[in-house]
């Protein structure tokens, strides 16, 4: 029998905050994860402020985390930020598809593969999965979370999970 999986308290920062504020909610976050033995606690900073949260976080056990990562390992893909740079940035963790970032058109299969890329960087990997107002209202959300989870996950196949 597998050891269950540890409880994650996280903070997905959205677009908030500027550099000295980031600094000052981490040394918060980070005092109040002393109050949480055994379990995992992560921050998501706006990609800005990932250095100053780095810098903050030094030393302590609260993890690092991005808002999301490009499928791809790197080219020319404008304004993203590949899982590899992440996890040379100092982020233990990724958020892969927030509601925000679905409605603003991200599909299940770019979160299966941007979940698939953080994996393959080292990072542990958060998967959102979430219905719409209309989507809960017409009774459809077990099957909006099967579509999603089952997209996201479908790159990673059975062996591939299990490993991670």
């Amino acid at each position: 029998m597998t050891a269950p999986r540890p409880i994650l308290v996280a903070g997905n920062w959205k677009m908030h905050l500027v550099q000295a504020e980031a600094r000052h909610l981490a040394k918060q976050v980070e005092a109040a994860a002393e109050d949480l033995p055994g379990i995992d606690v992560a921050v998501f900073p706006a990609f800005t402020l990932l250095h100053a949260a780095r810098v903050a976080l030094e030393g302590s056990r609260v993890a690092l985390g991005a808002q999301c990562c490009h499928e791809a390992p790197g080219g020319a893909h404008t304004g993203e930020v590949s899982a590899a740079m992440l996890r040379d940035a100092g982020c233990r963790v990724v958020l892969c598809g927030h509601s925000e970032r679905r409605a603003a058109g991200e599909t299940d299969a770019q979160v299966g593969a941007r979940a698939r890329a953080g994996l393959d960087a080292g990072l542990r990997v958060v998967i959102c999965l979430g219905e719409t107002l209309a989507e809960r209202e017409a009774g459809a959300t077990e099957q909006v979370l099967a579509r999603q989870a089952d997209a996201a996950l479908a790159p990673l196949g059975a062996r591939g999970l299990a490993r991670h």
